[in-house]
């Protein structure tokens, strides 16, 4: 089996359209397609995407945001940060690391990871050695924050 590589996606129409192979396109919480509409400039490598090819095909996405410190509600001492969005991994290719891969990229860029756990991915999230932070209904809108930190940072009280 080929090597796991995570690669900075382009948003160009070919990406808009391996999307829509994703269960949760079209949902409006959790697809891509607003944020690639939005920002649609024929391959532009800034995007705040990235996935890993199999079988010539994107198999696995992730988009990761990064915050400004003035913005960070949930670290110690206060910092830039990445919150990791819509993580998914196609159906035929679960169980073969590549959310896992998705992740420990996220992991070596060295800043504190923040996500929502959603459809009960709990489990996931903790096994990744994230943590689940108190909820706080000023900061969190009803969303089920966990965390990553890198060594040097805590968290906010």
């Amino acid at each position: 089996m080929e090597p796991l590589k995570v690669e900075q996606l382009k948003i160009n129409y070919k990406t808009l359209e391996e999307f829509q192979k994703f269960n949760e396109y079209g949902l409006p919480e959790l697809s891509m397609l607003e944020d690639l509409e939005a920002n649609i400039v024929e391959n532009n490598s800034q995007s705040p995407f990235y996935g890993i090819y199999r079988d010539g095909q994107l198999a696995a996405r992730i988009s990761l945001y990064r915050v400004s410190a003035k913005y960070d509600w949930y670290f110690h001492p206060s910092q830039d940060y990445y919150e990791i969005w819509k993580l998914e991994v196609l159906p035929q290719y679960r169980g073969q690391g590549l959310g896992h891969a998705l992740v420990s990229y996220a992991k070596s860029l060295f800043l504190p990871i923040k996500t929502n756990a959603r459809n009960r991915s709990d489990s996931f999230w903790r096994k990744m050695g994230f943590q689940p932070v108190r909820y706080n209904p000023e900061r969190d809108r009803g969303e089920s924050p966990y965390v990553w930190l890198p060594p040097g940072v805590g968290l906010k009280e």
